[in-house]
């Protein structure tokens, strides 16, 4: 016999698979197998500049082929921006040089930024709907 704790925790997480929308990433040009692939979604441009993810998931590199990495996970339905960080080095973090310049990968859904300032949210914010796959391309650069 199942007690009342446990078909209410599984009511809960089907009511919550329900609202979680796949997601799907493609990471492009990686180049190289080092380190972890960091994908984190902001919610605003507030929060992309403060650094405080609503989100964010680390992506092993091992299953990356021909410098790309499909990474998939779940978000509730609204709009967000992904950002990116190839951390070649797995400590969770930017690494810069003396000058300033990122050490490390980066990137933005479906967006390639060339600038040397951070891209306003909305250059790369999308929408996740009510389907059955959100899809995004995230192409890495490096400096």
């Amino acid at each position: 016999m199942f007690s009342t704790h446990l078909i209410l925790l599984f009511i809960s997480i089907c009511s919550s698979m329900e609202l979680s929308q796949n997601i799907e990433v493609s990471v492009t040009g990686i180049r190289n197998n080092k380190g972890y692939i960091i994908i984190s979604a902001f919610k605003d441009q507030a929060t992309f500049e403060k650094e405080k993810p609503f989100f964010s998931k680390k992506f092993d590199k091992k299953d990356m082929q021909n410098q790309t990495l499909i990474a998939k996970f779940h978000l509730e339905e609204g709009i967000y921006g992904f950002a990116l960080l190839d951390d070649e080095n797995n400590n969770s973090k930017m690494d810069y040089s003396f000058l300033g310049i990122p050490e490390e990968g980066f990137g933005f859904s479906n967006y390639y930024h060339t600038g040397l300032s951070r891209p306003k949210f909305n250059a790369f914010q999308l929408q996740v709907n009510k389907q059955l796959i959100t899809k995004s391309t995230m192409k890495i650069r490096y400096m």
